[in-house]
């Protein structure tokens, strides 16, 4: 699951997700690191994409990411489910097959990268889907709505496994700083 509703105020309200590094749009990115899920689900406005993918929105839009996790889980039958954000320009399959690995284990409920600032990053993780939906039905009994609270809820109330990043693939894009941070690194990889 891609989650890409945000409104990228850093980004002066520019549409992150279709935002070019490297020749693909940031959307494409995270979606190619997920290329052996069953089924792609993208939270957020209907955006062009050259992959095959399932688009919902959250409600109200623009209500934030664990409200965009609560739309897309409701569309996942898989027993893990992956969640990314749409602005991760070095995100490879291999950290997805890791965190999905990692989240595998008895008693864990999830794996989250840790950036390489050592802060955990839960929209770059992979989570039980039966334990999602468990926490997420929980926050809305306790709130009644999932509009405006921050994702940490979710994670909190989750016995997660941290993976730490190093390969450098949790950079995410949300200045234009790091935007060209990114496309620099992309084009002298591939000059």
């Amino acid at each position: 699951m891609v989650l890409a509703g945000g409104r990228a105020r850093r980004l002066g309200g520019a549409d992150k997700p279709m935002v070019s590094v490297g020749g693909m749009s940031l959307l494409d990115r995270s979606i190619e690191a997920c290329t052996g899920a069953g089924k792609t689900i993208v939270v957020g406005p209907h955006r062009a994409t050259v992959h095959q993918v399932h688009h919902v929105r959250e409600r109200p839009p623009h209500a934030g990411p664990l409200a965009a996790l609560a739309a897309g889980v409701r569309w996942v039958r898989a027993p893990f489910v992956v969640v990314l954000a749409a602005d991760l320009p070095f995100v490879r399959p291999e950290a997805v097959a890791e965190l999905l690995r990692q989240a595998a284990g008895s008693a864990i409920e999830g794996a989250v990268m840790l950036e390489t600032q050592g802060r955990d990053n839960p929209l770059f993780a992979a989570y039980r889907t039966v334990a999602l939906r468990r926490i997420i039905a929980l926050t809305l009994a306790e709130h009644r709505s999932l509009a405006g609270l921050p994702i940490r809820v979710l994670t909190r109330s989750l016995a997660l496994r941290y993976v730490p990043d190093v390969a450098g693939v949790s950079f995410d894009c949300d200045t234009w700083e790091a935007v060209a941070l990114a496309r620099a690194c992309l084009k002298s990889k591939a000059g």
